[in-house]
């Protein structure tokens, strides 16, 4: 697909992946809708960036853990840009707990991550996907993790609900591949940024290095993918091949080989 004047919209897009994947967009033309669900300054900050660099965007808040918002977040897309070419499904949410704290693992914090980062990537998939079919056909792209695989992450219930998105994303490619809908994900290792920095580092700086050192290590390629990489990974699939489907892509340096 040439993204040129096509329509974007990227959930949880106020910073990380989905800033440096609507960044990315913009400078090859297409429109951009910047979704966030709390961050308004940072959602603004990337519309700005885009504007000043002579793109087209549009910041939206939306929680897609919600259906009624998930259905406004389409909504307003059309409404403002007339058309709709493209979803990635990159809002998520995690809540660290130890994998063998079964006890910590509570009813509210499974609800809310599968809420966020598995039905509401078919919740978002399932309102686009009639706009996307007017369109001509398009690209629906998750982001996943290789917590789905693993089974090591940052929760038992993110790695399930990942692992959920892997389903979801081959089988909505095998339902909506009729209406020129491919449905694809990304599967990222460690990601290097200010999550990875709080999550996983403890803010600590000394202890982040040495996580990434180790991550790093443990890879053939000896690199910690930053979300720049991971967003050049969802162009790959959203501007190659249009028979690409049901597909989940590993980026990970290696370290899961």
């Amino acid at each position: 697909m040439d993204v040129a004047g096509r329509v974007v919209l990227i959930t949880g897009a106020s910073s990380g992946v989905g800033a440096a994947l609507a960044t990315k967009l913009a400078e090859m033309g297409a429109r951009v809708v910047v979704n966030y669900s709390r961050s308004v300054e940072a959602a603004e900050a990337v519309v700005s960036h885009i504007s000043d660099a002579g793109g087209h965007a549009l910041a939206v808040q939306a929680d897609v853990s919600e259906e009624a918002d998930c259905k406004r977040l389409v909504a307003t897309t059309v409404e403002h840009f007339g058309q709709l070419d493209v979803l990635v499904n990159n809002a998520g949410t995690t809540t660290f707990v130890p994998h063998d704290e079964l006890d910590a693992l509570t009813e509210d914090i499974w609800l809310r991550t599968l809420r966020v980062n598995l039905v509401g990537a078919f919740m978002m998939s399932r309102e686009v996907a009639p706009h996307i079919e007017a369109a001509g056909g398009g690209e629906i792209v998750m982001t996943s993790s290789i917590a789905s695989t693993t089974a090591n992450g940052s929760s038992i219930a993110y790695c399930a609900s990942k692992a959920g998105m892997n389903s979801l994303t081959r089988t909505l490619a095998k339902t909506l591949g009729k209406m020129k809908i491919r449905v694809n994900a990304v599967l990222p290792g460690l990601i290097d940024g200010d999550w990875a920095f709080s999550t996983w580092g403890g803010g600590d700086a000394e202890q982040y290095e040495g996580l990434k050192k180790m991550f790093s290590d443990q890879t053939p390629l000896g690199h910690v993918v930053t979300p720049e990489d991971v967003a050049d990974t969802i162009l790959s699939l959203i501007t190659g091949s249009d028979y690409v489907t049901g597909q989940l892509v590993t980026l990970d340096s290696g370290f899961t080989l």
